[in-house]
Formats: structure tokens, sequence, C-alpha cells
């Protein structure tokens, strides 16, 4: 007898409501699901067949159904794949978007460079809350685990984690079930002490496994706090007298290569969750002490889904403010068009 759609999706919500209940499941509870849409004499009759394939049980007479061994291994394999493809295509998409953002951003700071003949930076958008957005624990060997972790934006890790035996598929997937379940849509603030001892106390034997992975997510999240800047027209500083002395202009340049201090300038540019406007900095307003002679003037722009990253523009204290600040608004608008385009 073939396994047809209506027996697989059936079979799912038996494994689904077992799961969730540790109770045999019925034929009547099954039909409650809206997705299914089936009277419980249909349900009834699939469920005689799905048990005389050897898919479910009746642990005994006028009780409900539970999974076999062989159901469980239909319905663990199905999920795995459907997981395994959702991250190979993510990973895919991901690269994807990154090359040509990084492509995109180099050549933003190379033509506003020309255009403005000041030094220019911008750093790659920046989720300051990311959140997770789900974890797929899979075997690897008798002795460790693959945590396949991802994260909002543009973070996919995978750490692998030791266990002391091996562990079965139904384990994996309970533990799968109550991470998600639970850690879903968070960021690494949210998860607290009180809510990492209750998984831990759910997760029984395996309290470990589930430190091992919040000790991942946060790692996987705070891995994304490093900004990558791209600069352009640094040699543009020599254009103007009063920033053309060796020893400025060397500390100038030396500030654009090392970049530890644009990202902090423009981490505090950015820092206004609702900021996504003009911000002048005059002299030693910036607190680099490098630019004390310069003025720099950055725009946040932002790329939905709280993704965000900063542009600065750095030149003389003289520098054609209204051009700069022209310039900037344009430039916020085109990224904003550009990525509602490619999103489309």
């Amino acid at each position: 007898m073939e396994l047809d759609e209506r027996k697989k999706k059936i079979l799912q919500a038996v494994i689904r409501n077992y799961l969730e209940t540790g109770e045999p499941v019925g034929s009547r509870t099954i039909s409650k699901d809206s997705s299914l849409n089936l009277s419980s004499a249909t349900i009834r009759n699939e469920m005689a067949d799905l048990e005389e394939m050897g898919y479910i049980l009746q642990p005994h007479t006028s009780a409900g159904r539970i999974p076999s061994d062989k159901g469980y291994r239909l319905y663990v394999d199905a999920m795995m794949a459907e997981k395994e493809r959702e991250v190979v295509e993510m990973k895919e998409m991901l690269v994807e978007r990154q090359d040509k953002m990084e492509t995109l951003l180099k050549q933003v700071a190379r033509v506003l460079a020309q255009n403005t003949q000041y030094a220019t930076m911008i750093s790659a958008p920046h989720a300051k809350r990311n959140k997770l957005k789900f974890i797929q624990l899979s075997r690897v060997d008798a002795k460790q685990i693959l945590a396949v972790i991802v994260v909002e934006g543009n973070m996919i890790k995978n750490s692998i984690l030791s266990v002391d035996a091996e562990l079965d598929d139904e384990t994996l997937l309970k533990l799968n079930i109550l991470l998600n379940s639970n850690l879903n849509g968070l960021c690494i603030d949210e998860i607290n002490l009180g809510m990492i001892s209750l998984l831990k106390q759910q997760a029984g034997i395996h309290s470990d496994i589930v430190g091992g992975v919040i000790d991942a997510v946060a790692e996987s999240i705070r891995a994304d706090e490093d900004l990558k800047i791209y600069t352009s027209g640094t040699n543009n500083i020599f254009r103007y007298p009063e920033l053309a002395d060796q020893q400025k202009a060397s500390e100038l340049i030396n500030t654009f290569e090392e970049k530890q201090m644009l990202g902090e300038l423009l981490q505090d540019s950015g820092q206004d969750p609702d900021s996504t406007g003009i911000q002048v900095y005059i002299g030693a307003e910036t607190q680099v002490q490098s630019m004390k002679d310069c003025s720099v003037v950055t725009a946040t722009y932002e790329l939905g889904d709280g993704m965000k990253g900063t542009i600065g523009i750095v030149g003389p204290k003289r520098m054609d403010y209204d051009k700069v600040i022209g310039t900037l608004r344009t430039i916020q608008t085109q990224l904003d068009e550009l990525y509602r385009d490619d999103k489309n």
C-alpha cells in the first residue's frame, strides 16, 4: 500500500501530538487539525491503514495510536531533509547577498569619495539585537552531534557538541522541538538564567546539550558584532593644507587603515535605534584624536529586518556641508530602494 500525501500528513499529526502530550492520539484529536480538513471517519480509516503498514501502533484496545519506530524514522528523515534543504538554500542566498552587498558598499564608498573629494567610510549592515531563527540538531556519530544555528541577518554557525552516549532519533527530535519552541525569535539578552534552568530541567539527562547549544547561540550572535568597514578616498586628505601636515595626515591615514577607531565612531553614530538621520561632528566632537581638525558627517541607512549600517564622510572643517548632506541623503534613499528591489 502506498503512503500518499494524506497519510503522510495524518502520520505527522499523530507524531506531533504524541510528542507534545505523551498520550495515545485518537482520530477526533487529529480531526481538529485545521490544515487537514478531514472528518473523523476518514481519519480513522487512514489511521487503520497506517497501523496495517506499521507506521503507528495501538497500545491497547480502544486507545488512540502512537508512532512506531518505522513511523518515527519516516518523520525524522523527512524533517531532517527539509531542514537540510532550508539550511543549504539559506546559505546560498546569504553568500550571494553578502557578495553583492560587499561589492555595492565598496562602490558606494568609491563614488562618494569621487563626488565629494573627501575621505569616505561605510559599515556593512549590522543588527544590534540579532534574533535566533532556528536550531537544527543532527547526529554526526555516536559521540558527537552537530548544531546548526541560524541567526537573523547573515549568520549561520555550525557547532560540534560532544555527548556521552549516542542519541536516538526520538531524543534528537524532542531536543529540537524543546529548543526551537522556546528560543526562536529571541535575542541573546532575552535568554536569561531562569529560562536556561527550565530548559535544562525539561531536557533531563541531556541538560548538558542544552547548555552547549545556548553557548553556541551566544557565540553565533556575538560573532556578528565585529563591523566590516569599507573606505575610499584617503588620499583626498592631502588636498587640504590644514590636513596635509605630515604628522596629521599620517595619523588620519593610520586611523583609516586600522579601522578600529572608525568602527567605534560609526557605531556611536548609529546607537539610537530609531535614528536614520544625518549627524555632523566638528573637530573634537568626534572623540577621535586624529580627527580633531576634521569634520565628520554620518548617515545611518537601513535595509530592513533591523539591519543598519552607517556612512561617514571625513574632510576639513571648511567642507561643503550642504553638498555632503545632500549626497548622503541621496545615498540613503538609493540603498533603501536597491534593498526593496532586491527583496521583491
